[in-house]
Order: structure tokens, then sequence, then C-alpha cells
């Protein structure tokens, strides 16, 4: 099925125009050349990324024959998506104008001061209640005032508590057999164990993490004239053994496992990957683009010069937004990218 839908979707590309004027402003897409430029950014600002010419039969003209696709390898991948207990789907509706079909979730991890907010505002509503005048009365307020002084009873009490234990008799802990004691324990011989060197190797082992690693690559979709992410990962057994797509499934965020995120077959490479389904990216970086300008009009922006992001950021900003779909693989994209993802 994989190698069927890669015959179909070659053919549609092939029969694609290539674009010719740039639209990363107004569309939130590249042309092959500014793909070439804002590839040559990414492999000078993170040298873990390379240009990879591929197999000579596969090659795209549209291309340069020794930038066919970009390439970092051994990226780690520590934990399965699922571990992230407080993954959570921001709603901003990212698809096409107007239409709420195929709207793209910004799936992110909270931090712990926006997770203790959370709690406190839910705290907040469930406690309200009603005053003797009818007014809404935060009774939240006043527990936390009340336990904020009893906390500062309870400290100032076990500080007392532990300074009069510092300063307690030590003819408490005289002990007459204490030197008989010692020297008996230095003249015992020690009795080895046959078990030690495995019980050794087992503590060893159980301490070094165990993590997959993937193999990531970004070539660029004439059709859909945006860059395409590929995922190729490898067991964390040491076999090097490539995971099945159920596997790869794991390190994906379950919004987008299975449909935005498919398994295909690469342009390039040999065998099935996980891939970044690219329809819905032009609108996205579009939106993303759009409000990096619009915060360097500000005076607020993280990656411009003035005039807003540049063709060569593209990837920056893009490899951020892809991260939020694959948030426990550790790739390198350097530059700290900030923008809000609202229409």
């Amino acid at each position: 099925m994989p190698s069927l839908l890669s015959n179909l979707k070659s053919a549609r590309e092939w029969v694609t125009p290539t674009l010719k004027s740039t639209a990363f402003l107004s569309r939130g897409v590249l042309t092959p050349e500014e793909f070439i430029a804002a590839g040559d950014e990414l492999v000078f600002k993170c040298p873990t990324w390379t240009w990879e010419s591929g197999d000579p039969s596969k090659r795209k003209k549209h291309l340069p024959a020794d930038k066919q696709y970009l390439m970092t390898r051994n990226v780690p991948c520590t934990a399965r998506v699922s571990s992230l207990e407080n993954v959570v789907a921001d709603n901003v509706a990212m698809g096409g104008d107007g239409d709420d079909d195929g709207d793209w979730l910004v799936s992110r991890v909270l931090t712990a001061e926006e997770q203790r907010k959370r709690e406190e505002d839910a705290l907040e509503d469930e406690f309200d209640i009603l005053d003797g005048e009818g007014e809404v009365e935060k009774k939240v307020a006043q527990m936390s005032i009340a336990q904020s002084s009893n906390a500062k009873d309870d400290a100032v009490a076990a500080a007392a508590e532990e300074e009069d234990d510092e300063y307690a008799d030590m003819a408490d802990f005289e002990d007459n057999d204490v030197m008989e004691d010692e020297a008996a324990a230095i003249s015992t011989p020690s009795i080895p164990s046959s078990n030690n060197n495995n019980n050794n190797t087992t503590i060893e082992n159980e301490n070094i993490l165990k993590v997959r690693s993937y193999d990531i690559s970004i070539t660029y979709d004439k059709y859909y004239q945006t860059p395409r992410v590929w995922l190729m990962g490898y067991a964390d057994d040491n076999s090097n053994r490539p995971l099945t797509g159920d596997e790869m499934m794991e390190d994906v965020i379950s919004d987008y496992a299975h449909r935005t995120v498919t398994v295909e077959n690469h342009p390039h490479v040999s065998g099935p990957h996980a891939s970044i389904h690219p329809c819905q990216h032009g609108a996205v970086m579009k939106t993303i683009v759009k409000n990096l300008t619009r915060d360097d009009d500000e005076g607020g922006g993280s990656v411009s010069n003035g005039n807003g992001p540049s063709v060569e950021m593209y990837l920056f900003i893009f490899l951020k937004f892809v991260s939020s779909m694959i948030p426990t693989i550790s790739y390198d994209f350097t530059m700290d990218v900030s923008a809000s993802t609202k229409k």
C-alpha cells in the first residue's frame, strides 16, 4: 500500500509545474531555490544537518544533484510520547481561511508553572461561594492565607524542635563498647559472594539509559511547495533494528499518529518511513510568519532583522513547528523561535 501511494504521489509531483516566484510571505511556501537557501542556512548554523545527494536514479531535476535533501542522524528519543501525561493541544484553528476542516492542532507540554496555575484556577472555580450580600466570595483565597499562616507556624515549631535536638546531651549517645565494636568490624573478614559480579553487572545495566535513535530527513515537496519531514527510527536494544510503523507512532502525539503522520516510502532512501504530511504546512507557516512579522513591527521579533523573518529562517521556524508533533525526538534547530500560532 505505501508503495502504491508513493507511486501516485510521485506522478502527481512530476506533472506539477515548479514554483518560480516567491510566495513565502503570502502563502508560506517555498520555491526550490528558496528551499536550498534555507537548507544552506540550517547546515551552516546546525552542523548536525547535512545535504545528501541520494540515489542518482531518484534525483529530482529541480534541485541540485548534491542538495537533494537534508539529513541528521542518530537523533536521541529518550521517552515515549505516552509518558508525557501533561501533553495538551492548543485549540487553535490552523487550517484554511474560514474553514474548520483540516484545522491543525499545535500540541505542547505544560510547564510546571502553567500546570500549577491551571490547578489553582480549577480549585478556585470549584470553591466559589456567595457571601451574605449575594456576592461571589473567593474561599480559595482565604484558604490559601490560612494555609500559608499554618505553614509558617509549623516551620517555626519545627525549627525550634530541631535546635533543641542539636544541643541535646551528648551523654545520651555514649557507648562504652563502641571501640570494641569498631575493632571487631575491622578484623572480621568479608565473605565473598559468587553473585557479586552478576549483581554489579545487573545494576550497571539498569543505570544505562536506553534510548531510541532516529534518522530525520527533510525533502522538498514539489506539489505542496513546502519541506517535508521523514523519520526512520531504530530500537533501543543496541541491535540497530529499524522500528516498525506502529513503534514509530509511539513517538508521535496521538492527535497526529496515523493521520497527519503516516508510513510511506521515502523518495530517496529505501524502506518505509514515518512522514509528516505537508498538506497544511503552507497554511501553518503563513500564520506563523505573519505573527512573527507583526511581533517584529512591535519590536518583539526574535528571528528577523526588522522586516519580518527572511526566507533563510524558514527551516528553523518549520522545525520548531514540527517539534510540537514529535516532542520527545531531540533534533537540533538551535535558534530560539517564539511566535504565536493564532490567526
